[in-house]
């Protein structure tokens, strides 16, 4: 089967990551997914060249491209010329999806906007991403995600120790929660129109997004007014929730959230079966008071063996919690990343077939398969057009 949205039309007018990535995941779930792209491309085909990856076929030419963009159609339009402005209306005429990161005042401008989309096409749906949101003063404010979802909307002060420098962001990070949050809006509003009959504007921010992304901290701090600390690996409160370096160097992180249920099984696994009855640690309280004395334990006994080690003593507590600290070679390697359905493989045009990060959703009724690599630029805007010369003379 070719997913649960075959048959769904969508045009895509997006950029970058965001727009593209809510694209892909309706691609991957089998939407006939057209990219409306300048002369020049999507700038994204650029990220290769930006990261300094030597291009030994199209594929090496930019990644994160290819996650985005593999299953989808691309058609070049200058949508700065009225054949443009006016093939892409077509396009948006009879079709059911409408994907956009573009920013709302450039949309206006060339008669792109909801409403006006809307006016000739009542049952499409319009899927926009903005950087701030639609409304307020800067609703028309450009932006990537590293501006408004990491630092604006607070997510890298709260993983900045106090003193330092914040982290950098990982590429894509926002932007991808961002598409999925509209791929799946888009999915609920094609819900609504098969009960209505009719479309309707559906928008999403790197700033709301970022928000939604740390609302633990924030629901807190808008209920309580206070903030919740920001936790030093020396001294955390609970020793149980922390991360440790075997003694081969590779770290893991303990997650023993609840301290009643997980604090005897590490006591088992450390073989420290006397901290239950040792009145520094005996209680949740007295380990809090004296976690730095504990935590530097725990840091001298987990030195003491390697990760593999430490796997088979940890493995051996089913009320301990834990993980190894992957790096991206461990996470390729992980057989159960694979068991998982982490990796799909994207058929090439020459009978290969080229290994991806798979969305991370499946169906068992309806099941998905990618289709194939991401398009060259303008690789289908004779098959396109011939398409829209055809649904034209049909309707006349």
């Amino acid at each position: 089967m070719a997913g649960p949205l075959e048959g769904v039309r969508v045009v895509e007018l997006g950029v970058w990551v965001a727009g593209p990535a809510a694209g892909g995941i309706l691609a991957d779930w089998g939407a006939d997914v057209v990219k409306v792209e300048p002369p020049g491309g999507d700038p994204a085909r650029m990220f290769g060249r930006m990261l300094g990856i030597s291009p030994q076929d199209r594929h090496h030419v930019s990644p994160p491209f290819e996650m985005d963009n593999r299953g989808k159609r691309s058609v070049v339009l200058d949508l700065t010329t009225d054949e443009g402005q006016g093939r892409i209306r077509e396009l948006l005429s009879d079709a059911d999806v409408f994907l956009t990161n573009i920013r709302a005042g450039a949309l206006r401008r060339i008669g792109l906007d909801f409403e006006a989309v809307a006016s000739t096409n009542p049952r499409l749906v319009y899927g926009l991403i903005t950087g701030y949101g639609s409304t307020g003063p800067d609703a028309d404010r450009a932006a990537y995600d590293v501006a408004a979802f990491w630092a604006r909307a607070g997510v890298a002060h709260l993983l900045t120790r106090p003193g330092e420098a914040p982290p950098f962001q990982r590429g894509g990070m926002g932007d991808h929660t961002a598409g999925m949050t509209l791929a799946a809006a888009v999915c609920a509003a094609l819900v609504a129109r098969a009960r209505t009959g009719v479309g309707q504007l559906v928008t999403t921010s790197l700033y709301r997004q970022g928000a939604y992304t740390v609302s633990f901290d924030l629901n807190t701090f808008l209920i309580t007014g206070h903030s919740i600390a920001i936790g030093q690996r020396e001294s955390m409160g609970n020793p149980c929730m922390n991360n440790y370096t075997a003694g081969d160097g590779r770290r893991f992180w303990l997650v023993g959230l609840q301290g009643d249920r997980h604090w005897p099984a590490l006591c088992a696994a450390v073989q420290r079966l006397g901290w239950l009855s040792d009145d520094r640690f005996a209680t949740a309280r007295a380990r809090a008071a004296n976690a730095v004395e504990l935590i530097g334990e725990l840091d001298a006994i987990f030195a003491g063996k390697s990760l593999d080690e430490w796997s088979e003593a940890l493995a051996a507590q089913p009320d301990l919690f834990w993980s190894p600290i992957n790096s991206m070679e461990d996470v390729v390697g992980d057989e159960q990343f694979h068991a998982a359905g982490g990796i799909v493989y994207v058929p090439d045009e020459d009978g290969s077939s080229v290994p991806m990060v798979a969305s991370p959703a499946d169906f068992s009724g309806t099941p998905w398969e990618a289709r194939s690599c991401a398009p060259e630029l303008g690789e289908h805007t004779e098959e396109i057009l011939a398409e829209l010369a055809q649904r034209t003379n049909l309707s006349t």
